[in-house]
């Protein structure tokens, strides 16, 4: 019976021990590697680094033991060593026909090709540099050393495109090429800086590389018979990268002394390409209707919010209530309108003209204001550039046009013969000699010019006339005749020559005139206008010379 040599009990069921502080329980390797070829290994200890209860003999001395003859002739011959030890993996290693297990195999096929397989049988590709052309020599001597180019590519001909700005940058040392975005301020666009990165371009494709998918894969010389050079960038002529046209239009100092030294071209050119601005675009005003005032009129075709014209304010408080009147006939061929009388007003401070038809007993026409205070252009004057009528324009026999209406100057106060003295050198010769033959009529007036104007005035004028000469006479030498008119101005803003029975009164008694005189009465009823108002021109013409 077999005993456990530790514990000296018999290997049964329940007499085995397990030592349980055992933790290894690795078997020592038995195969290795020396220089290369597998060499056997008997272990020398067992699981666990147990002792083996074997002979430890080497293998020498068990070498020796197997051929050593015995001397005795007699007893119990020795037993042989055991045979070598070889593992199981080493013994069947590359042992796969299967006819010592007796299995029969089919005869051997002919194996599948494989597609890699047969890629790799191909003979690799070789790199054949050119002789005279050394990569590291152009590296060492072109390292840093970039040519700057200025370009543009004009893409007007497309909607919404725009002639944009670029600078082309070609590495000398590796023949590369980049292009970088110039940025202008508030431009509207994204601050990108590169339009292409720095990488080499193919100038010529060869003939089945046109469909090379570029955007996702590397071209490589196998798709390009010919690459961009430093000698395709010239100065003045256009440059086809990535499908855009660019024009070279200047370089840097160092690209022409390259260029120079390299090529032999001097005389590089630098183009102008800056935008020339166009022509300003003439703003056609419509024509003018008649409404308001053209300056005015004129302000919403400039601006979404128009503004009044700016006015002249040293004008305006300079000749403040300076106003030239001006009698004037209507030309017109209806026959009613041949005894028709205008008073024009002419306001020194806006140059703005104002028309009164003072009102005629029995003449059937309703008198009034005929025109409010406006400026009124020239009939040869357009809306661009308004040429208005001016107080040189109005002289005794001129002709004034007032939208289509045809007026003739017959007759002017004096104010207007004082203002002409004063500023003759402003006066054409031909209203000068109006104004001289105007005043000689009025030193020496013909009788037969006085019979027929009062053959021809209606018995009301011949009236009137008769009480406007007897109250000149009595009240010649009043004190306050000669600011009368002034007065009676200052109310008449619109210089129609009408005002208020209160007012005209208030008026009267701040100057002191004899209103209970019954010369005086009779006047003021031949002035009376309606129930309200009283025609000023002729009751102040009573108190003039």
């Amino acid at each position: 019976m077999v005993s456990n040599p530790v514990h000296r009990l018999p290997f049964l069921p329940g007499t085995s021990f397990k030592d349980s502080t055992k933790t290894a329980f690795h078997r020592s390797q038995t195969l290795s590697y020396k220089n290369g070829y597998a060499v056997v290994r008997r272990p020398t200890v067992g699981i666990g680094g147990e002792r083996l209860q074997v002979n430890q003999l080497s293998q020498a001395e068990l070498d020796e033991l197997a051929n050593k003859a015995p001397i005795l002739t007699y007893g119990q011959p020795k037993q042989a060593p055991p045979a070598e030890f070889i593992p199981a993996h080493v013994a069947f290693d590359k042992k796969v026909f299967l006819e010592s297990q007796g299995i029969e195999l089919n005869p051997p096929e002919k194996m599948a090709l494989d597609p890699y397989t047969e890629l790799r049988k191909q003979p690799l590709r070789k790199y054949v540099t050119p002789s005279d052309f050394d990569q590291l020599k152009q590296f060492l001597t072109f390292d840093k050393q970039v040519l700057r180019f200025y370009a543009i590519w004009d893409d007007t001909d497309s909607m919404f495109g725009e002639c944009r700005t670029y600078i082309i940058h070609y590495y000398l040392m590796d023949d590369t090429v980049e292009i970088r975005e110039v940025h202008e301020r508030n431009n509207g666009r994204d601050p990108f800086p590169l339009l292409m990165n720095r990488q080499r371009m193919p100038k010529v494709l060869v003939k089945n590389a046109k469909n090379f998918p570029q955007c996702v894969l590397e071209i490589s010389d196998q798709e390009v018979l010919e690459w961009y050079t430093a000698k395709d960038f010239i100065v003045g002529k256009p440059l086809t990268i990535l499908g855009r046209t660019f024009f070279i239009y200047d370089c840097d100092p160092f690209t022409r002394q390259y260029y120079k030294e390299k090529f032999g071209i001097s005389d590089l050119p630098r183009i102008d390409v800056s935008e020339k601005e166009p022509p300003p675009v003439k703003q056609e005003l419509p024509p003018y209707n008649g409404f308001g005032l053209i300056e005015d009129s004129v302000q919403n075709c400039f601006v979404l919010i128009p503004k009044a014209p700016k006015k002249d304010v040293i004008k305006m408080l300079v000749n403040d209530n300076k106003v030239l009147r001006y009698l004037a006939a209507l030309e017109s061929p209806i026959p009613e309108d041949k005894d028709r009388r205008f008073v024009f007003s002419y306001f020194l401070a806006s140059d703005m003209i104002s028309i009164f038809e003072p009102p005629v007993r029995n003449s059937g026409i309703i008198g009034g204001k005929y025109l409010g205070r406006t400026k009124v252009a020239k009939p040869s004057s357009t809306a661009e550039d308004p040429i208005y009528y001016g107080p040189t324009d109005f002289f005794i026999g001129a002709v004034i046009e007032v939208f289509g209406h045809r007026f003739i100057i017959l007759d002017t106060d004096d104010y207007v013969l004082k203002y002409m003295e004063n500023n003759a050198a402003q006066y054409s010769p031909e209203a000068l000699l109006s104004i001289r033959n105007r005043i000689q009529k009025q030193e020496a007036p013909a009788p037969e010019l006085e019979n027929k104007q009062t053959r021809e005035d209606p018995p009301g004028v011949q009236e009137l006339e008769a009480l406007i000469d007897t109250i000149q006479k009595q009240l010649k030498d009043h004190p306050c005749k000669d600011n009368i008119h002034e007065a009676f101005q200052i109310y008449d803003q619109e210089a129609s020559g009408f005002v208020d029975k209160e007012r005209f009164f208030k008026i009267c008694d701040s100057l002191n005139l004899p209103i209970d005189d019954s010369l005086i009465k009779e006047l003021i009823r031949l002035c009376s206008h309606g129930e309200d108002k009283i025609n000023y021109y002729d009751f102040v013409r009573a108190f003039s010379n």
